[in-house]
């Protein structure tokens, strides 16, 4: 049964995503679309990008792809917003790190990032992903931790969504142990600062889209995080 549902959850991602690249219109509309409403692609990337990331996780956790009381939706909502604060986060260091490579001497940092690729564009790029992940990353990933403790107490409803969250108790009751050494010691350095060095060598307008996918690779990484937590 399990692979049946395998091959059906495969096929229907593949059914979503072909036809942006068989129907060069439809690829030419989203590209369009990206270019004039980032704020609000970013929330429908991660809403469903992210999202997907999180039932694989699930799916390699459990054995199923969602149950009563998951609260697919609410998690779902909570990436879109995560979308729009990564949409910021991306425009914010992106401007501000080559501006203090600068300071530090590094001529035309700003100009490299758009410029052809080469070492230079290269560190300016693992330098952006750096920065990103040391000072925006961890508050990020905390804050999504929280609302998914938050969202499981409250039945997995959309009522989560309207209720207050103690942050206060979530945040003491985290194990700290799996999200510093698993999240943050091992998966910000070895993972995500590689991987966000290859998305700011993009074209800006892919950048986000690229981080949306790895989302999904994120939702795998909560699922390892979820079982380390099971086994401590």
């Amino acid at each position: 049964m399990n692979n049946r549902k395998d091959l059906l959850f495969i096929l229907a991602v593949a059914a979503f995503f072909l036809p942006f690249f068989i129907f060069r219109g439809l690829f030419e509309a989203y590209y369009q679309f990206n270019l004039e409403h980032g704020l609000l692609m970013s929330f429908i990337k991660f809403f469903l990008l992210a999202t997907l990331g999180e039932v694989i996780g699930l799916r390699i956790k459990t054995g199923r792809y969602n149950y009563k009381g998951f609260g697919l939706f609410p998690r779902a909502i909570v990436w879109g917003f995560l979308g729009i604060s990564i949409y910021m986060a991306f425009a914010i260091f992106a401007g501000g790190t080559p501006v203090l490579l600068e300071k530090m001497g590094m001529e035309n940092a700003s100009g490299i990032l758009y410029a052809d690729l080469s070492w230079k564009k290269v560190l300016v790029s693992l330098s952006i992903a750096t920065t990103l992940n040391l000072f925006y990353a961890p508050v990020m990933m905390t804050f999504h931790k929280i609302t998914d403790v938050h969202i499981l107490e409250k039945g997995g409803t959309v009522r989560a969504l309207f209720t207050s969250i103690d942050f206060a108790r979530i945040f003491k009751e985290i194990n700290w142990d799996v999200q510093w050494n698993f999240v943050f010691k091992r998966t910000i350095p070895l993972f995500w600062i590689p991987a966000q060095t290859i998305t700011f060598l993009l074209p800006e307008e892919y950048r986000v889209l690229f981080a949306a996918f790895l989302g999904i690779v994120l939702g795998v990484l909560l699922a390892v995080a979820a079982l380390k937590n099971a086994e401590s």
